[in-house]
């Protein structure tokens, strides 16, 4: 079995941090669950940190110093990593997603945050800010937009995502926004560089009907699930929970329009968008 993923303790302070974790636990002859037991988490959750998938919260820190006798090192620097782009509840989450190699996501209302235009993710910024200023809403776009850089690698992650056709008749932006972000959903599958399915109307009553839900597997780490609610956001690494998750997903797949034939409803769709626009 291959060893643990060797960390650049350069690339970030969440890198230093999981490097330095991962050295001084071995040095003191314990396993990830028996460094988990003081913290009250469980052994994954250490390896998560020391993958860099977690991030280190400062009662941690202030823990493993005493556990790890480091003399405050993880105080210290656990400062760096409350540094974000991103709101409190997302800030862990777009992290991990940095770091996986899969992402599979079910969005009820919303396209994904990764593949919203730039027109697209203004007007949902506006409309969760009414009041707020255009360099508020500037530098949260600024965030989005980099974020979406992920999917500049023509590889990795593998990103499987399930639409509900809520998404595509609701009106963010007007017509020609609409039109745009549709398209560009549409462009991303047709280059294979997405999985993209419509869960339709017809489709009735199914598992993930209270909320959104993504996915994320990692080389080294467990996987993890985010649920994000109205300011909210949640990651899980229970493995019973995220056995239900990923039945969830698998059942919405299996409710869910072939590739092939969501590709022409996103199409469609996006030309009606068009049609509309060139109306007024």
């Amino acid at each position: 079995m291959p060893g643990p993923k060797k960390l650049d303790p350069s690339s970030s302070p969440r890198a230093l941090l999981g490097a330095e974790l991962r050295h001084r636990r071995e040095a003191a002859g314990l396993s990830q669950e028996d460094l988990g037991a003081p913290l009250f988490v469980s052994g994954s959750f250490i390896g998560q940190l020391e993958s860099g998938t977690r991030r280190m919260q400062l009662d941690q820190a202030q823990k493993l110093d005493e556990v790890l006798d480091a003399s405050g090192f993880f105080v210290r620097n656990c400062a760096a990593l409350k540094k974000s782009k991103y709101p409190d509840h997302f800030a862990e989450a777009a992290e991990a997603e940095r770091l996986a190699t899969t992402i599979r996501e079910y969005a009820p209302l919303l396209i994904p945050g990764l593949l919203q235009t730039e027109a697209y993710a203004r007007a949902v910024f506006r409309a969760y800010q009414p009041t707020a200023t255009e360099d508020v809403i500037d530098e949260l776009l600024s965030a989005r937009l980099e974020r979406a850089q992920l999917l500049a690698d023509p590889t990795t992650p593998l990103l499987w995502v399930v639409l509900d056709e809520a998404v595509l008749r609701r009106r963010v932006g007007g017509p020609a926004v609409m039109a745009e972000a549709l398209r560009r959903v549409a462009t991303l599958a047709q280059q294979h560089r997405i999985i993209a399915q419509v869960l339709p109307f017809s489709a009735g009553a199914h598992m993930a009907l209270t909320g959104s839900l993504k996915l994320m597997r990692f080389p080294d780490a467990p996987a993890l699930a985010y649920l994000q609610g109205l300011g909210t956001g949640q990651l899980q690494d229970d493995p019973a929970a995220l056995h239900r998750y990923e039945l969830t997903y698998d059942l919405v797949v299996a409710s869910a329009l072939s590739p092939e034939a969501s590709l022409a409803l996103i199409q469609s769709v996006a030309e009606d968008y068009d049609h509309e626009d060139q109306q007024f």
